[in-house]
């Protein structure tokens, strides 16, 4: 292992140990969606992660577990440090990290329903931006100085010019949970400004999809679907009536929306690389995860019903608002300062997906005890 280590007190053959232990990294939000894939990465990279949630987005399995980690356990046949923790819980914080010598940390915890944050701003503000001021001030007092962000497109607001790289300006965000994903990087750099010591990688993620290729663990929203794939799924398995599709008249290639989707394993696997990257002590650096090519809300229809044999219903409803018409990135800095390049097309993302959705017609709660 080469780069940054735990400090320890251990002299000689200790301190050797020490060096050859897996490096652990904390992942807040752990047992969500993205959190949990990067969960199976970081295991299989080497590494030891430890999980902290609060389960306003994951199901709840015995002994008070993560229903989404202790499938990880059984795939990877592994045990992993799991800890229920609210982040606005400074105290429970200060103690996970008197507890143990981080060598980074990955932030995915957060609320991140676009129509909710409308709805309910101040709660969005409170939740988003108290919880990573505590994790950054507790970092710095635990001298843990490496951090990766799991920020989003959201932050480019409407697209001034398409593809979308990292120097397209930011912050004119069209909802509140893009504005706090947008406050928080500015934090994140400002923070890094201030203390030369500190290295973050902020990754801004297009548009997520699939599932692990194993159908264990995947996207499970808890009640109605805020995003377009686990809606087609559910419609697909029989467990919705039949899909909106807000807006025919856009300028685009069918006239529905155009999104950037790439697979979710893909996005875990450029974690991995952005913790590699913290190694070279790179300052604060900023990347696109996407793949640079664009879906439209019809294409992905077609493509799901492919996937699953099934026909898909859906019918035109009018815009919604806030929505922009093409949404893509270029992801060529990261392939460059990354080396990482998104592989899976979108065959592979509606297959893997499909294939969660009907071992797992009810999601995580699946034959539990609900």
């Amino acid at each position: 292992m080469h780069g940054k280590h735990p400090q320890s007190d251990l002299q000689g053959e200790g301190a050797h140990l020490v060096q050859r232990m897996a490096e652990k990294v904390l992942v807040t939000g752990g047992a969500g969606y993205i959190g949990s894939h990067c969960v199976v990465e970081l295991i299989e990279a080497g590494y030891q992660p430890v999980v902290v949630d609060n389960f306003s987005n994951a199901v709840r399995g015995d002994g008070d577990v993560p229903e989404s980690i202790l499938r990880i356990e059984k795939l990877l046949d592994t045990t992993i440090e799991f800890h229920e923790l609210d982040l606005l819980d400074r105290p429970g914080l200060e103690k996970l990290f008197k507890k143990h010598s981080f060598s980074a940390v990955m932030h995915f915890a957060g609320l991140k329903a676009v129509g909710e944050s409308v709805e309910q701003p101040l709660r969005y503000y409170r939740v988003n931006l108290t919880a990573s001021m505590n994790l950054l001030e507790v970092m710095q007092a635990h001298r843990v100085h490496n951090l990766v962000f799991s920020s989003s497109a959201t932050v480019y607001g409407d697209p001034q010019h398409l593809p979308i790289d990292e120097q397209h300006p930011v912050g004119g965000c069209t909802n509140p949970y893009g504005k706090t994903k947008y406050f928080i990087e500015e934090m994140i750099q400002d923070h890094c400004k201030a203390e030369k010591d500190w290295n973050a990688v902020l990754l801004r993620y297009f548009n997520p999809i699939g599932a692990h290729y194993s159908g264990q663990i995947g996207e499970d929203p808890q009640g109605i679907p805020n995003n377009l794939l686990p809606y087609v799924a559910q419609v697909a398995i029989g467990r919705r009536e039949c899909l909106s599709v807000f807006g025919n008249d856009y300028d685009t290639v069918d006239g529905t929306g155009v999104r950037d989707y790439i697979h979710v394993v893909d996005l875990a696997k450029g974690h991995i690389a952005a913790l590699k990257k913290l190694k070279e002590d790179c300052g604060c650096k900023v990347y696109n995860l996407g793949t640079g090519r664009g879906y439209s809300v019809l294409q992905m229809v077609k493509a799901m019903e492919k996937a699953s044999g099934r026909e898909i219903t859906y019918k035109i409803s009018p815009r919604r608002g806030g929505d922009i018409a093409s949404c893509y990135a270029d992801p060529r800095l990261a392939e460059k300062e990354l080396g990482w390049k998104a592989e899976f097309d979108l065959e592979r993302m509606c297959a893997d997906l499909w294939r969660w959705q009907s071992m797992n017609p009810t999601g995580f709660s699946n034959g539990m005890a609900s």
